[in-house]
C-alpha cells in the first residue's frame, strides 16, 4: 500500500512528461523544446560548468537574505507579541510595508548596493523579513492565556517564561512561516537575478533568451528552478517532524 502510494507522483509525473511531449510535436512549428530537449540543455549546462555555478550562487543569495531576515525577523516579531504597547505602537508601520512588493526595491537596491550579490541579498531580506516578523506577532497573540498564567503561577521569571512557554507554544507556526516564506525567498531571488545580477538561475533564464533564442535552456532553468524549490520545501517539512515540536500538528 505504502509503495503504491509512493509510485503515483512518479507515475503522474511521467504522464505529464509523456503528454509534454506529444503536445510539442502534435504542433507544425516546434515554439517550445520538449522533455528531452530540456534534458540535453541541462546536460549542456553541466557539461560547459554552468549548471552547479548558478545553482550555487542562487542558493547562496537565498540562503543569506533568509538567514539574516530570520535572525531579525523572528526575534522582533516575538518581542513586539509579547509587549502590546510595542504591537500598537509598530503595527501601522507594519501594515504599511506589507502591501509593497519586494521587487519595487529593485532600483533602491541596485542604486545602494549596484549590480551583484549584495543587491540580491538585500531584496530576499525584505522578502522574507515581514512575512517573518508577522507570524511571530500572530504566533505570540495565539498562545492559549492558560500557558501564560500557569508559568506565572508556578513562579517563572520572564526570562524563563519566555524560554519554557513562549518558544515551545511559538515554534509550531513559526516553522509553518519559516516554511512559506522561503518559498518566497526563492521566488524573490529568480526575480531578482533577471534584473540586478549576472548569475544564477535567474540569470540563466534572460541570458538563454537574449543569447539566440535558446529556450531549451529557458525551460530547462524553469525545470531546475521547480526541483530546487521542491527539495526547499521538503527540507523545511522534516522540521515539522522533529519529537519537540511534533505535538503541534494534528495526527492522522
Amino acid at each position: 500500500m505504502n509503495v503504491s502510494v509512493k509510485i503515483r507522483p512518479l507515475l503522474f509525473a511521467a504522464a505529464l512528461l509523456v503528454a509534454w511531449y506529444v503536445a510539442v510535436h502534435s504542433q507544425s512549428a516546434h515554439l517550445l523544446p520538449d522533455p528531452i530537449q530540456v534534458l540535453l540543455g541541462i546536460g549542456e549546462l553541466a557539461q560547459r560548468g554552468l549548471l552547479l555555478k548558478y545553482v550555487v550562487a542562487s542558493l547562496f543569495r537565498v540562503t543569506w537574505g533568509f538567514m539574516l531576515a530570520a535572525l531579525i525577523g523572528v526575534p522582533t516579531g516575538l518581542a513586539i507579541g509579547w509587549y502590546r504597547r510595542a504591537e500598537m505602537a509598530l503595527n501601522p508601520l507594519l501594515q504599511i510595508m506589507r502591501p509593497i512588493s519586494p521587487l519595487a526595491w529593485i532600483p533602491i537596491a541596485i542604486l545602494w548596493f549596484g549590480v551583484g550579490d549584495g543587491a540580491a541579498i538585500f531584496l530576499i531580506f525584505l522578502a522574507s523579513l515581514l512575512p517573518l516578523t508577522l507570524t511571530a506577532v500572530n504566533a505570540v497573540a495565539g498562545i492559549p492565556a492558560v500557558y501564560i498564567n500557569a508559568g506565572r503561577n508556578f513562579g517563572l521569571s520572564t526570562p524563563s517564561l519566555v524560554v519554557r512557554v513562549l518558544y515551545p507554544a511559538v515554534m509550531p507556526q513559526l516553522i509553518i512561516g519559516l516554511r512559506i516564506t522561503l518559498g518566497i525567498a526563492w521566488l524573490v531571488v529568480v526575480a531578482a537575478e533577471m534584473i540586478a545580477v549576472n548569475s544564477g538561475l535567474g540569470f540563466l533564464i534572460v541570458d538563454a533568451r537574449n543569447a539566440g533564442n535558446r529556450y531549451d535552456l529557458v525551460v530547462a532553468g524553469m525545470v531546475l528552478i521547480g526541483l530546487i524549490g521542491l527539495l526547499l520545501d521538503t527540507g523545511m517539512r522534516s522540521l515539522e517532524g522533529i519529537r519537540s515540536l511534533r505535538w503541534g500538528y494534528s495526527e492522522d
